[in-house]
């Protein structure tokens, strides 16, 4: 799967990782509901850095489609709401 973060680029992910950072992503969902700030804060950081250590880097010439856009670092509470689907940033 690519997987893009907004503002740093794409990385390739292989799907056997999908279910560490579904965990991650319920978990991030359950903080946006609760307005946990402190608590997204640091799930959010964890997801982008299980993305970072899991996944390989693209080239930033590579035009290959996102099928998972992640937002950047410092998106707030507010802003990853709205990117929510019903099953979180993360399908599945």
């Amino acid at each position: 799967m690519i997987v893009r973060i907004m503002g740093e680029g794409q990385l390739k992910v292989a799907d056997s990782h999908l279910t560490r950072l579904n965990v991650l992503d319920d978990e991030l969902l359950a903080q946006i509901e609760t307005g946990d700030e402190e608590g997204f804060r640091k799930t959010l950081g964890a997801l982008l850095d299980a993305v970072r250590e899991l996944g390989e880097p693209l080239p930033d010439a590579s035009l290959e489609p996102s099928e998972l856009i992640l937002p950047s670092p410092d998106a707030s509470l507010t802003e990853v709401r709205e990117m929510l689907g019903d099953d979180g940033l993360i399908p599945g």
